[in-house]
């Protein structure tokens, strides 16, 4: 007489794969850093406004640690905002090669720490500045500007300046640092902090 073993084919429950799916998502979401370090924009349009194209823009700004403890340490962080013309694209071109490819307009922010009244001090320019009891509060301030002239009329001519168009980019100045800290901060990643290059159109525009 022979016994014939049939083997099981059944296949794990539906059920309990979805458990074992959720618990390796939620894992992987516990390791992710709590919050995303770099300069993401919130803000970045164009305007028209007496004659100029003005500019509005608005960054999230996160530092990581090395950048946090160097502005403990009373190493101020210097930061540039850049505007290129980008549209209409002969223009912008020649414009960049005639000025050594440098932004079409540029602003200069700086941020410092002052321990002796633990507040934190933006500059813009070099000249003005203003003080904020939390570095957040700081950070904000940085890249926020309304109505920047970027271009004017005169610069173009018979053209109109609603056919203009570019994008901004806000980035940390290593070139600003002290000389120490400039040397190690070429090449490491901790030193390089900058948003894309951010599209700017028209305010209407779509």
């Amino acid at each position: 007489m022979m016994a014939f073993i049939t083997r099981s084919s059944a296949k794990p429950e539906p059920a309990r794969w979805l458990v074992w799916l959720a618990l390796a998502i939620s894992l992987w979401l516990v390791a992710l850093p709590s919050r995303a370090e770099g300069i993401n924009p919130r803000l970045a349009s164009l305007a028209l406004q007496d004659g100029y194209l003005v500019a509005n823009t608005r960054f999230a700004i996160q530092l990581n640690p090395t950048l946090s403890d160097a502005l403990d340490e009373g190493v101020p962080l210097a930061f540039r905002l850049q505007f290129r013309l980008n549209r209409p694209r002969l223009y912008a071109w020649w414009q960049q090669l005639s000025g050594g490819f440098e932004p079409t307009a540029e602003q200069q922010y700086k941020l410092s720490f002052h321990s002796l009244t633990q507040t934190w001090r933006v500059s813009v320019g070099g000249a003005l500045y203003k003080s904020y009891p939390t570095l957040n509060d700081a950070l904000a301030a940085i890249g926020a500007i309304r109505g920047w002239r970027v271009l004017g009329k005169a610069a173009v001519g018979k053209s109109r300046l609603s056919e203009f168009a570019g994008e901004v980019r806000l980035s940390l100045d290593i070139s600003q640092l002290p000389r120490p800290f400039q040397l190690s901060a070429l090449g490491a990643t901790d030193w390089k902090l900058e948003s894309d290059w951010t599209p700017m159109a028209l305010e209407g525009e779509h």
